[in-house]
């Protein structure tokens, strides 16, 4: 029998507590994996990558409910460095029913597709959206989920939005669907069109939520964004400039500070396993005490029992760390995509899985370490007086 083998034979001895132990760290494992995916989805800024690193969004300073001028997109245009500015607002509004939540930015379509180039629309759609008064575009994933075709009215009840004549009933037409190449995050908003929601609305005509800049030299963003917010430093809408993945990333940030309340959630979680493996190698020590001396007796230096010893404990938690890693790469598969619309990418990376495993190793080797060394001093003549 190899060492292997026999390390794992020694492992399940006692089989129940060994897979009750082995369960409670493969959970602890995908809890990890999955925990540090949603931290890094959130890090990242919402899953915006290379496509968005030349874009700045220029936002009210106070709040992102006060509304900026649209006259202000011509100063913004003219500051060095500034190749082109568009512009988007909130629209709020419900769906069938608010479980059918998804964003809804009315925008200028032409421009905007412009600036987000890495979108794909047919060409058509994109005339027609442009030249349709109640127009509309929605993510092909979106139409999909909810049986959209091109031609169907898509009703919206305003929240924050009411009409001149005072109905919230709003009615969009959709003339068409864009998407984002397979590699890479899909979008998830709904794009109608400013001109009619800005001439249609009961108040605000003449605002937008936010601009959207694009530079010619992304090492030049931060002199650009003091330049843009210093035009309008003394007036009654100061902005507040900054790239777009740091946006999202404040954006996210106010649900709370998620990188703390993750290292919380899994510092309970490992102190826990900690307890629970060590204890696990404790009782596994303490039954083989005098099988211990035997292996000594024959042959197998303190060392190479030390060796055994702590191998047990690195194969245990190596184990438990593989499956539940493998569980969450497969749980990641099945959600991600419902989690994407929200928070970005959300796929296991190979640094988490990587960290993962190195995890493990530390865990094994702290878990291994008491037994180990208590196995190396183990003297075979007071061993085996217990048998």
């Amino acid at each position: 029998m190899s060492r292997l083998g026999f390390m794992w034979a020694n492992l399940f001895r006692r089989p129940v507590r060994t897979w009750l132990t082995l369960v409670s760290v493969m959970i602890a494992f995908l809890l990890f994996v999955l925990l540090r995916t949603v931290s890094h989805s959130f890090s990242e800024g919402g899953g915006f990558g290379e496509p968005g690193i030349d874009r700045l969004m220029v936002s009210p300073k106070y709040s992102i409910i006060d509304p900026l001028p649209i006259s202000a997109l011509q100063q913004i245009a003219g500051v060095d460095g500034v190749l082109a500015v568009t512009h988007g607002d909130w629209f709020g509004g419900v769906y069938q029913d608010r479980a059918n939540f998804f964003p809804k930015y009315p925008v200028k379509p032409i421009p905007h597709f412009e600036m987000y180039s890495e979108y794909l629309i047919d060409p058509q759609h994109l005339e027609a959206f442009a030249n349709t008064r109640t127009g509309a575009v929605a993510p092909l994933a979106m139409a999909v989920k909810y049986g959209w075709k091109v031609g169907d009215k898509i009703p919206i009840e305003g929240d924050i939005w009411a009409k001149k004549d005072g109905s919230r009933n709003w009615e969009f037409d959709l003339v068409g669907t864009y998407a984002a190449p397979e590699d890479q995050q899909q979008p998830g908003v709904f794009l109608l069109n400013y001109a009619y929601f800005d001439e249609a609305r009961d108040f605000g005509e003449g605002t937008v939520g936010w601009f959207t800049v694009r530079i010619a030299d992304t090492e030049r963003a931060a002199e650009i964004a003091n330049a843009i917010d210093a035009l309008f430093t003394n007036s009654l809408n100061p902005t507040r400039t900054m790239t777009e993945a740091e946006q999202a990333r404040q954006f996210m940030q106010q649900i709370g500070d998620i990188e703390l309340m993750m290292t919380g959630i899994l510092a309970a979680v490992f102190f826990t396993i900690l307890l629970l493996t060590g204890n696990t190698m404790a009782q596994a020590l303490r039954e083989r005490v005098p099988e211990l001396a035997v292996l000594k007796t024959i042959g197998f230096s303190d060392g190479a029992v030390a060796a055994l010893v702590l191998g047990e404990a690195l194969l245990l938690c190596a184990v438990g760390a593989l499956l539940g890693t493998a569980l969450a790469i497969g749980a990641a598969v099945v959600i991600g995509p419902g989690m994407e619309e929200a928070m970005g990418v959300f796929e296991v990376s190979g640094s988490t899985a990587a960290s993962a495993l190195g995890l493990s190793a530390l865990l094994g080797l702290v878990v291994g370490a008491v037994p180990s060394f208590t196995a190396q001093r183990l003297s075979i003549v007071d061993a085996l007086r217990k048998q």
